[in-house]
């Protein structure tokens, strides 16, 4: 039996459950991001398995993208398992997820093999629930900055491109150019990029003058 998690408007678009029973086994297949929804959508797969399963399965190979939503979708899976003193196993985590694993100080193999279901939060900030609280906003920023740097990529690739071209630079130099732009003139890289690449269209703008003086910082100690 295959089935796949229905979309609802306020389901995550990018992300549908496969599901796939053979005797007391099921295996589910998640394919895009875990984000904000991506529980519920779990919650109804599993809602769906039919009576008897003693197995869940769960391949993340095809998961790309997971941020703190993704350790709900754990904590869900494990208290399945738990409740139903059922086997929950995960496993194939690849890329951007399972860094987010090592940040959690999770398995990265399979994050359930050693977990216990987390409890709530309570009143009273105990050391271990503060430190929890600070790897989990630790966590949160970093995974915000890996979105970030994988929606700026193109256009910093191509700013790299410029340089590359006008000063006869590595690659490595040119990225050391743009990283030192934006730290000289307190500007984030994907704005030096951005003013960069404009720059070098037919009747382009220049860089704006504090990007245009750490520019030539940069240049000057990085470049041939």
């Amino acid at each position: 039996m295959t089935s796949a998690a229905p979309r609802l408007t306020d389901r995550p678009a990018d992300l549908v459950i496969e599901c796939r029973v053979e005797q007391e086994r099921a295996l589910l297949v998640p394919r895009g991001e875990l984000v904000q929804g991506c529980t519920e959508l779990l919650a109804e797969a599993l809602a769906g398995l039919p009576p008897g399963t003693g197995r869940v399965d769960v391949d993340m190979r095809h998961v790309v993208f997971m941020d703190t939503a993704g350790l709900q979708f754990l904590d869900l899976l494990n208290g399945h398992g738990h409740r139903g003193a059922l086997t929950v196993t995960t496993g194939h985590w690849r890329g951007q997820p399972r860094r987010t694993l090592e940040l959690a100080g999770l398995d990265t193999d399979d994050p359930l093999r050693t977990s216990e279901p987390r409890p709530a939060p309570s009143s009273s900030s105990s050391p271990v629930a503060l430190e929890r609280s600070e790897r989990l906003h630790d966590l949160q920023e970093e995974v915000e900055q890996l979105r970030q740097a994988i929606v700026s990529r193109p256009v910093i690739d191509q700013a790299r491109g410029v340089l590359m071209a006008v000063h006869s630079c590595t690659s490595e130099a040119a990225w050391d150019i743009l990283r030192e732009a934006s730290q000289l003139s307190n500007t984030k890289l994907r704005t030096v990029a951005e003013a960069v690449t404009a720059s070098a269209g037919n009747d382009g703008p220049p860089p704006p003058p504090e990007i245009r003086a750490a520019l030539r910082t940069a240049v000057a100690r990085h470049g041939r």
